[in-house]
């Protein structure tokens, strides 16, 4: 683990990336239970927690979500943030473990609408780290999301092909 988790942070919103493999999902719960994570959430396609295994998506903090619905989802996550006194919640900006041509920017409005910081964390797989960012508070989208590219671009994932390195 490299890096300070800001801890007197209340509630913000995790990028964590690069998304390139299932273990990230793995490396993201391992990480939240070494940082005593409780307030810790994510969301997750509506179909996990349909399954067997819906009831443990939920224990680990999984918030279900139907992305075939334009239902106003960063209205309704950033509205979560309101209820809580603490609350964390942890999204992938590509969206996908595919390569992609752009971030999801959903994270950064969410973050925004909710008047809450941005963490990013990278998982590094070639120098096995969790990399905490500094945080970065929604000013100028395009500035902000040039520097989340350009922090994960420096890790390398499980499948770096699969990165956003190529984004710089």
């Amino acid at each position: 683990m490299r890096g300070s988790f800001p801890y007197h942070i209340p509630k913000l919103v995790i990028a964590a990336g690069p998304h390139t493999s299932a273990w990230d999902f793995i490396i993201g719960l391992a990480t939240k239970n070494i940082l005593h994570l409780k307030h810790g959430h994510f969301l997750g396609k509506k179909e996990l927690f349909d399954g067997p295994f819906g009831w443990f998506f939920k224990k680990v903090g999984g918030i279900p979500v139907n992305r075939s619905s334009a239902t106003g989802l960063v209205e309704q996550v950033a509205n979560e943030f309101s209820l809580h006194q603490h609350f964390i919640l942890a999204m992938s900006p590509e969206g996908t473990r595919q390569k992609v041509d752009t971030l999801k920017t959903g994270f950064y409005h969410i973050a925004k609408a909710a008047s809450v910081p941005i963490l990013p964390i990278g998982f590094d797989f070639s120098t096995k780290e969790v990399i905490i960012g500094a945080l970065i508070y929604p000013t100028n989208e395009t500035a902000d999301i040039k520097k989340i590219i350009s922090f994960f671009a420096a890790c390398k994932g499980k499948y770096p092909e699969k990165g956003v390195a190529h984004l710089v």
